[in-house]
Parts: C-alpha cells; structure tokens; sequence
C-alpha cells in the first residue's frame, strides 16, 4: 500500500472542501498574525487547517469543552509554522490536542543544561509528548495569541517541539530541508544557546526569554517563539540565528511585520467593523 500516496491524496481532499464562512473573522479576531498575511498565504493557511483539524482530535480537560473558536484558534497559530512549508506533512506524530481551562499540573521530568534532571509536580501552561499528543491551557493560548509582539506564545512553542520531535527525541534539531543545513544550525543554534546562558550567568540583558536555556530543545522552541513574535528584534540582534531559522520555516516575518503588512491588518480590521 502507498502511505505516501494516501497521505498526499486524503490531504488534497481536505485542502479542497469549501472554507466556511465564519472562519474569516473569528480567526482575525483571535489570531492577529493571521491579519498581516497576504491573499495567498491566507488561502494556503486555511488549506493547511483543514489538514489539521480533518486529522487531529481535540478532547477537553479540567471540566473544559472544546469549541470551533477553541479548534480554529489552536490550529490557526499551529498552521502558521508550517505556512512556508510547501509539500509538507501536518504533524504527521500528532493524534491528539488536549485543552484545559487554565494551566495545568503535569509531573515530569526537565533536563537541565547542566545535565541534571528536574522531576516533580510542575504547573504548565503547555506540553508537546512524543506519544502524538500536545496539551494547553486555553487561557494562554488567547493571551499568546492576542499579544503579539511578547515573544510569548505557547501554541508557537509547544507546536516547535513537535517539529523538533519529528524524526528524533526533541532536541533542538528539527528535520532540515537540506542535508547540508545540519553543520551550519548546529554551529549557529549552539553558540546562541551557549550565548544565552552566559548572559544569564552574568547577569547580562538578553532578547530571548531565560526559558531557552534550560536545554537545547526549549531553546529552539523559544527561539521559535521570538522568530514569529518579534522578527525584526531578532534579526537585528541575533541575525545569525534568524537566518536559520527563516530557512528552517521558509519564511521571513521581520517582512511580515513591516509597514505594508501593519497596513494591510489594519485595513483588514476597519473592514470587519463595517460589516
């Protein structure tokens, strides 16, 4: 049997089914970044969407009950790292998205930078498992969402793991689309992460959140984080990592968030009040 086939002839089926009509505003509304996106990538978004959501399952936890805003939000945001992807799988290790309400008690383990291991009771605001199952908690994913321009966004993060997570353990080195990337990512992705816990040790201001030093797989997903969130900060002062990170993803947001496309969401916005 062609599994390759099948996958690519059940996700043309679902790219082509009718957008619905709702999707527009609801997903404006919730998902700002989506505002600043072009005609085409819009289209190419809501194609990668409904892969998404014809696929995964959503399930509720903690008494909470799982909506269309809840689905077209989370896969929104999840789509929106895949955008530049042409050709590629949807999360082909992901079965299932688990909701909560707010964040969550999870036990586990964190490996550390130092090598040691952290395991006990933790509060979470996200989890990506490699079992094919990723957990969030809904009220971060609105307050990631909606602030644009943070570097705070847990769907951006955990959804990075599962890229990470794609053909190994999480790690900090997703699938490359070139054989040849490997050497330079993990040149440039190691000294920015080394870079980070020096800063930190020092005492010394840094761009990207203290969380990315924690190991090489949450400093790539934080990484990730500030590449879609706050571009031109990154590419002005870690243009090296940014480089890599917009040929991993295919994409070049610090463009995104120029002038053109602030007008383009504002206009999109006053059109939506009209109606």
């Amino acid at each position: 049997m062609d599994l390759f086939g099948f996958r690519r002839r059940r996700h043309e089926r679902l790219a082509g089914e009718p957008t619905p009509d709702h999707w527009e505003s609801l997903i404006d509304e919730n998902v700002p970044h989506v505002r600043m996106l072009s005609d085409g990538e819009r289209e190419r978004l809501y194609d990668l969407m409904q892969i998404f959501l014809g696929e995964k399952q959503f399930e509720g936890a903690g008494g909470f009950e799982v909506d269309d805003e809840v689905r077209l939000t989370i896969a929104a945001q999840a789509c929106l790292l895949l955008l530049g992807q042409e050709g590629s799988a949807v999360y082909p290790r992901l079965k299932s998205v688990v909701v909560y309400p707010s964040p969550f008690v999870s036990r586990g383990e964190t490996h550390n930078a130092d090598g040691t291991v952290d395991v006990g009771r933790q509060v979470r605001l996200g989890e990506s498992w490699g079992a094919g199952t990723l957990v969030l908690a809904w009220d971060a994913v609105v307050g990631g969402a909606v602030g644009v321009g943070d570097g705070q966004n847990v769907v951006f993060h955990e959804f990075a793991h599962q890229l990470d997570s794609e053909e190994t353990s999480s790690q900090g080195a997703p699938l490359l689309p070139e054989r040849a990337m490997y050497r330079r990512w993990a040149a440039v992705l190691g000294e920015e992460y080394r870079q980070l816990i020096d800063d930190l040790e020092n005492d010394e201001p840094t761009l990207l959140d203290a969380y990315g030093a924690t190991n090489a797989a949450e400093f790539f997903a934080v990484a990730t984080e500030f590449f879609f969130e706050r571009p031109r900060q990154l590419k002005h002062r870690h243009g090296a990592l940014y480089e890599q990170l917009a040929l991993f993803y295919k994409q070049d947001p610090a463009v995104r968030f120029g002038k053109d496309a602030r007008a383009r969401a504002a206009e999109r916005k006053a059109k939506r009040r009209r109606r």
